[in-house]
């Protein structure tokens, strides 16, 4: 078993100019395997420089891909047919950004986020206040929004990121919302919209759809028609159907080969795109 020290070790001798050096020490710790990841964990916690924590990320990235790889496909093998397979595949593909991450923690917390809405919900008559509740509880008392500030920053794809900082990207805000109305047992969807993800909510007494980037905010097809020639797409009813949930998957790593290829990250954009081979693969 490594050491708090020998891995400290290790990390400085990285600092070496002599290629050489590098090349033993990532042996090293390649070697080491998984055994090393929680004192590299650790010590990128207690670490200040965000060079030197960026390379810690990177040797967890590169001992710990291929089991994250392993776990995402079993869970691809059992079907993406539902919300609750979509969230287990979407927090295994939080671990490519942390490798440490516990999904059962995460699970926890929506689960948590439903139980303070679900009887404020349960005694409303009306579908529609049902689903206004929700819409309320989570972008308002919540505060989940979209962040414009860093709409490119990978942390918005990665769910576990959306529900610790409470922004993220039209498809990860719409996930929260979806993954709290399975709990509840509400009739939301996502929506394969192009361009903008959307949210829909169908009932036998409605149908509407949602702009979950834009604080839940209730929104006509007249005015997604018009965004979407404003950008050069000519509406079809199929852009307004509800998304299967491979299909959202799809999306959402795609997004996230998108924000890594900005940043020129091509080891991790690599490794996605297998990922999404493998989805699409597993689609035939």
């Amino acid at each position: 078993m490594p050491t708090k020290s020998e891995i400290a070790s290790l990390l400085f001798l990285l600092e070496d100019p002599d290629p050489t050096v590098h090349h033993s020490v990532r042996s090293r710790l390649h070697e080491l395997g998984e055994q090393a990841v929680p004192l590299l964990d650790q010590h990128r916690s207690e670490v200040r420089d965000k060079d030197e924590r960026e390379r810690i990320n990177d040797i967890i990235f590169s001992i710990t891909f291929s089991s994250v790889e392993e776990d995402f496909t079993e869970l691809l093998e059992r079907g993406v047919e539902n919300t609750k397979q979509l969230e287990d595949l979407m927090l295994t593909l939080a671990r490519f950004g942390n490798p440490t991450l516990r999904a059962e923690e995460y699970k926890r917390k929506l689960d948590r986020f439903a139980d303070m809405v679900r009887s404020d919900i349960r005694y409303r008559v009306s579908d529609s206040d049902k689903m206004k509740r929700l819409l309320r509880f989570v972008f308002d008392d919540l505060n989940f929004r979209g962040n414009t500030e860093d709409y490119h920053n990978p942390e918005n794809s990665y769910l576990n990121e959306v529900i610790d900082q409470r922004k993220g990207l039209p498809i990860t805000l719409a996930m929260v919302v979806l993954f709290l109305a399975r709990r509840l047992d509400l009739p939301f969807h996502g929506v394969n919209m192009p361009i903008h993800f959307m949210l829909k909510f169908e009932s036998g007494q409605q149908s509407v759809l949602i702009d979950p980037f834009d604080g839940g905010t209730l929104v006509s097809y007249d005015q997604c028609f018009s965004f979407l020639r404003k950008n050069g797409v000519e509406p079809k009813a199929e852009h307004f159907e509800a998304a299967p949930p491979v299909t959202i998957l799809q999306w959402a790593i795609r997004n996230l080969v998108h924000s890594y290829a900005r940043r020129k990250d091509e080891k991790r954009v690599d490794r996605l795109r297998e990922l999404l081979s493998t989805v699409e693969m597993m689609q035939h």
